[in-house]
């Protein structure tokens, strides 16, 4: 699997190339009909257009670029989609998006060979058709990944389609012949809640079975942003890109939810909601003591939100659960209790605002007992002076007396 460097200024000519060589006017003029028909304007186009090339990390220069990939390339990505242990809820967030709208993500940036979810035919025929776009597009399509797979007893809790054929061999079989492996969703990133204590079936995730290089789109479910922009960035590039320890998109998941939440300026001023329903609760204050785990949290939620973009978890009232990181079932939990162990410190006195005005306060209380204890060492220092004074003038008027006498 290719990957891709930072120094994107680089890939300007290969990416040139690519679009000089790969793309269709007919294809072209296809996709603006579609999108005119859709309700969409190409003004609406090139702003989503910004919007992922934003997402992406990519300079603005590449917005044509990103826009010209999409519309125009005539080899579109062929993708094969697999559910295994879960509940299609990643599915369902993905068909949420429309920007641009679910059928021209799937009619006209991809080609969906296969998706159980989604196609009409069932039982033998859908087998058929699996079999039929693995022979056709072998080597070259893209395999998305959609659920734990369990693997204790040679994979017989999970058994799929008319030939009872187990998840774990499917995943084994399939994946050999697939250009890239996009796990979608925290279940097949990470084995998700299948894969919680005790986990009796053994479930994992698709990288700890194959082995090989994956992208892990996770979450429960994941921003369809971050799956769309991980296949405009393939699209664009023939490669995917730069990637986390845990296998994520650096652009999608390089930053802290805490430190993009709408609620941290609460959190520095030592605002917190303390039980629901509170006054804090209804002000929007911060939702760390309520268990919410975006400090711990690498996502962008925060900034391209769920549901077309209407809200996310933490703007309606719930904190972060940490479902984008491994294994958040069992290491973020209790989800309503702040996570002792993570070591998160919480702004003293008060808040950062609060601990500003008691150091002040601290400094102006230092300042004004050192003004004291100065003017009380003057007064001293001037009354000692003026005994020595006194004692010398004494001694000389003692020392002048005898000749007087004389």
């Amino acid at each position: 699997m290719k990957k891709d460097s930072l120094s994107y200024e680089a890939l300007l000519s290969e990416v040139d190339e690519r679009l000089k060589n790969g793309c269709s006017k007919e294809r072209e003029q296809q996709f603006y009909t579609k999108l005119k028909e859709a309700g969409f304007s190409r003004r609406d186009f090139l702003k989503w257009t910004s919007m992922i090339t934003a997402a992406l990390s990519l300079p603005p220069i590449f917005e044509p670029r990103v826009a010209k990939a999409v519309a125009a390339i005539a080899q579109r990505p062929t993708v094969i989609w697999l559910h295994f242990a879960e509940c299609t809820g990643c599915t369902e967030a993905f068909l949420r998006t429309i920007n641009p709208s679910i059928e021209q993500v799937i009619f006209d940036t991809i080609n969906l060979a296969f998706h159980d979810t989604l196609m009409m035919a069932s039982g033998k025929r859908a087998e058929e058709a699996l079999e039929s776009a693995i022979a056709k597009y072998k080597g070259s399509y893209i395999l998305v990944v959609e659920g734990g797979i369990p693997t204790k007893d040679d994979g017989i809790y999970l058994r799929i389609g008319a030939n009872a054929e187990t998840g774990l061999h499917r995943l084994k079989r399939i994946s050999k012949d697939a250009k890239y492996i996009l796990n979608f969703g925290t279940c097949s990133s990470f084995g998700g809640v299948q894969a919680a204590y005790p986990n009796p079936t053994g479930a994992k995730g698709v990288h700890d079975i194959l082995g090989c290089e994956v992208v892990n789109v996770s979450g429960c479910p994941p921003n369809a942003v971050n799956m769309i922009g991980t296949v405009v960035h393939i699209l664009l590039f023939d490669r995917v890109p730069p990637l986390d320890l845990s296998y994520r998109p650096i652009w999608a998941y390089g930053g802290r939810i805490h430190d993009n939440c709408e609620r941290r300026a609460h959190f520095d001023a030592g605002e917190f909601v303390q039980e629901w329903g509170d006054e804090g609760a209804k002000k929007g204050w911060c939702l760390y003591k309520m268990g919410c785990k975006g400090p711990l949290t690498y996502n962008n939620c925060p900034r391209y939100r769920f549901n077309q973009g209407t809200n996310w978890p933490v703007g309606a009232g719930h904190g972060c659960i940490g479902c984008s990181e491994p294994d958040f079932w069992d290491t973020m939990a209790p989800f309503e209790e702040p996570n002792d162990k993570a070591g998160i410190r919480i702004p003293a006195f008060g808040g950062v605002e609060a601990t500003s005005d008691a150091i002040g306060e601290l400094v102006t209380g230092i300042t004004i007992g050192a003004v004291g204890v100065h003017a009380a060492g003057s007064i001293i220092r001037a009354k000692a002076q003026k005994k020595k004074e006194k004692e010398e003038k004494n001694n000389k008027n003692n020392q002048d007396t005898p000749d007087e006498k004389k």
